[in-house]
Parts: structure tokens; sequence; C-alpha cells
């Protein structure tokens, strides 16, 4: 027989919170609650030769298997946010089995109350800006060669023409970044007043977002459910002044609700008589587990959940990016700058 595994989604409080009838996770397996002093765990049975420790850093390395555990995930952690104040897991978090998670439910009560009284009638929003490259972006101020004073340098030869066009494509290139980093702290400023609470990630390179634009703002935004539309509106505003701003959400609040779960993994693995210790997609035991970033940078429930690479800064992480969440590649919008689109879960 197989070894099995408890697979731990998400943590809400236990307040006659609907029970997931015919929710199905990762792997597509059933997915049931754990309760535990006032908490509920969302959690399904996954094999252990799949998500034990040492077959996990196999599958991290498969894109494929990434992305089909992720869309698992975030489908259930959306389907439990929909219905109630919600404290995201990272992804792939797995105990030994059931008692071992109300362990965890009992010994942290405190941590995950706090969280969840924090995030109780607020979704997360992201915000991604990007600039053009220098040729086509309007911050470039209408050059894209030659020095500053419009000469191309052809007196000096071929090879100090190379150079000073080399330079001042460079200039360029910098002036651009300038204006946008600019840019870029007055819409983050302007919509993390609109907001509760807000956090940058760290932007994510064109293999991750999936665009050749330089992106210039990962944000991520804690917003009142009744202020949504004035949050939608302050971020309408903003456009038009050089950057293609990127609006996705709501969904859960995986980038502001960081439970530290490294802490409590390792006293249970110490303790006696408990068998087995938390598996995660984090096999180098960086310790940042419930995430309740998104971005990872801190989309961990910092919103850094379902942070499995080190490849942004974005709690999420590559749980989102890879399932279209907060803070992922497959949650932008499609179009023209100034677009925009309220993603779900099944963009990816």
């Amino acid at each position: 027989m197989t070894e099995a595994g408890t697979y731990v989604y998400a943590i809400t409080r236990d307040a006659g919170t609907p029970r997931p009838e015919g929710l199905r996770g990762v792997a597509g397996a059933p997915v049931r609650t754990v309760e535990r002093a006032g908490l509920v765990a969302y959690v399904s049975t996954v094999p252990l030769d799949q998500f034990g420790e040492e077959p996990l850093r196999r599958s991290l390395e498969d894109l494929d298997w990434v992305g089909s555990t992720a869309r698992a995930h975030h489908h259930v952690v959306e389907t439990v946010a929909q219905a109630v104040a919600t404290a995201p897991v990272r992804l792939v978090t797995v105990y030994s089995g059931e008692e071992q998670v109300g362990d965890l439910l009992e010994r942290r009560h405190d941590d995950f109350v706090e969280v969840l009284s924090r995030v109780a009638g607020r979704r997360e929003w992201g915000v991604k800006a990007y600039v053009g490259q220098v040729a086509e972006s309007p911050l470039a101020g209408g050059r894209t060669g030659g020095d500053p004073g419009g000469r191309t340098g052809e007196t000096g030869g071929p090879g100090t023409a190379y150079l000073k066009r080399r330079q001042s494509s460079l200039r360029d290139r910098e002036n651009v970044w300038r204006h946008a980093a600019a840019q870029a702290e007055h819409v983050h400023a302007s919509l993390a007043a609109a907001a509760v609470a807000s956090r940058r990630h760290r932007p994510q390179d064109p293999e991750l977002s999936g665009r050749t634009e330089w992106m210039v703002l990962n944000g991520a935004y804690l917003v009142d459910d009744d202020r949504s539309e004035e949050f939608v509106a302050a971020l309408d505003a903003l456009r038009g002044h050089g950057l293609d701003l990127e609006l996705t959400g709501p969904w859960a609040p995986y980038s502001f609700t960081a439970v530290d779960l490294g802490a409590a993994d390792r006293e249970t693995a110490d303790s006696p008589g408990v068998a087995g210790r938390r598996r995660s997609a984090d096999p180098g035991g960086t310790g940042r587990g419930t995430s309740a970033d998104p971005g990872g940078t801190g989309r961990g429930t910092s919103a850094d959940p379902g942070r499995t690479r080190d490849a942004s800064d974005d709690p999420g992480g590559a749980g989102r990016e890879a399932s279209g969440g907060p803070g992922g590649a497959d949650s932008r919008a499609h179009g023209g700058p100034g677009t925009a689109r309220r993603g779900t879960p099944d963009d990816a």
C-alpha cells in the first residue's frame, strides 16, 4: 500500500463555514476538513511517492507538474475564500496525518486567529506596471540613437560612431528606467492610499511575466470588499502616463496572511510521539510556511504561499505564477497598454 500524507490548502475559523461538498484538489483527491481549537484546515490525501521529500525535489523541476498542482491548490483556496476569511497555506505543504494538522491548529491558534481577523472582509488585488523598450516607450524622449545633440558622430569613423550610438542608447535606456521607476512609485503610493495594506514584490523577469516589456511594479493590495470599486477607479485614474497597468483579482489574501510554520515544524518533528514532519515546496527549509506572499517574496500567507522557486519574489511565488493567481504570469491581462481584466483561477 502506498504511504499517504495530508496536504493542507488553507486555514479558516470554524464559524459554521460550509464544508467542501464535491470539492477536489491536488491529484483530483476530495477535499475534507480537520477541525481543532475553533479553526478549520482544508486538506486532502496525497501519495508520498509523489509528495514525499525526495520525490518532491524531483517533481518541482517539472514545470508542467508544478503548474497542474498549483492550479488545483489555487482552485481550492479561492473556493474557500469565496465563503469565509481564509489564510492560504503555501503550495505543497504536506503533513504525515490529520493528527499532526490538528496539533498545528492548536499550537498556532493565536497566530491564525490574528491573521484571519486582519483579512476578514478584505481581498487581495494585484497590479503590475510595464514600460516598453526604449524605441517604443513614450518616456524615451523621442530619441533612439545618436548623441545628446542629435549628431551621429560619423565624422569620427565607423568605430567612433558605433560607440557614440551605443552610449546614447544606454543613456536612453537609463532615462526610461529612471522615469518609469518614478512613475511606478507614484502608482504604488496612490493605490496604497486606497488599500488597507500593500506590499511590493520583486518584479518578474520576462520568462515569468510572459511579456517583453520591463516590469517596474509588482504590487499587492489588501482592499476592503466595500471599497473595491473605489480601488479600481483609483487605478484607472493613473493610466495614460507611459506605463501599461495590469489589474488582477480579487484573490485570497496570499500576500497578507504570513504565518511562519518553520519553527512549528521543527517543534513537531522533535516532539516525542509525533510521526513524520512537514514536507513542502521548500525542500531547502527556508521555513516560510503558511502563506496565509503572494509574491513570495513575501504573496507567503504573507502572501508567499505557494512559492516553490526563488525565480521571483512574488508571494504566491511559483504557485500563483503557474495558476494565474496573484503575482502570477498567467494572471496578466492580455491586451494593449492600459487594458486590464479581473483574472480567474481558470486563466492558466
